[in-house]
């Protein structure tokens, strides 16, 4: 187990950008011809992917930053007091991000990391259909 020096500068240095999984996304997005705006600053919450024609802002959310796991139940077993407001903040901000893209006519679409490494093609799918409504 990690003393919590070495535990805090290993979480520190996890990225917030160009993840494995926005990667992914990206990268099949780009391979079907779909063009579009990564980190864009100028869309509150700055999403992960834009496409500012359509109004879609898609976030790649990880199952521990974003809480999958602690809505689910699991409860963090060190450093509690910590972790579940870090947390909880994390999701209040997500819902404040959504209503407010969603209140400026944006389509918000947030996928999972799991969902995303193992069901790359449905969360493909998902992002057509919106971009066909769209059109």
């Amino acid at each position: 187990m990690a003393d919590k020096s070495s535990r805090s500068y290993n979480m520190s240095r996890i990225k917030s950008k160009n993840t494995t999984i926005e990667l992914l996304l990206r990268r099949e997005l780009w391979k079907r011809g779909y063009r579009y705006r990564v980190n864009d600053k100028r869309v509150f919450g700055k999403p992960d992917i834009v496409f500012y024609k359509q109004k879609i802002a898609i976030f790649c959310d990880s199952e521990f930053w974003h809480g999958k796991k602690f809505l689910e139940g699991e409860r963090f077993k060190t450093n509690a007091d910590f972790w579940e407001t870090k947390i909880k903040r994390n999701i209040e901000r997500d819902c404040e991000v959504n209503e407010r893209l969603k209140s400026e006519g944006w389509i918000v679409l947030r996928f999972w990391g799991n969902e995303i490494k193992t069901h790359l093609d449905d969360c493909i799918q998902i992002i057509q259909k919106q971009m066909d409504v769209q059109v």
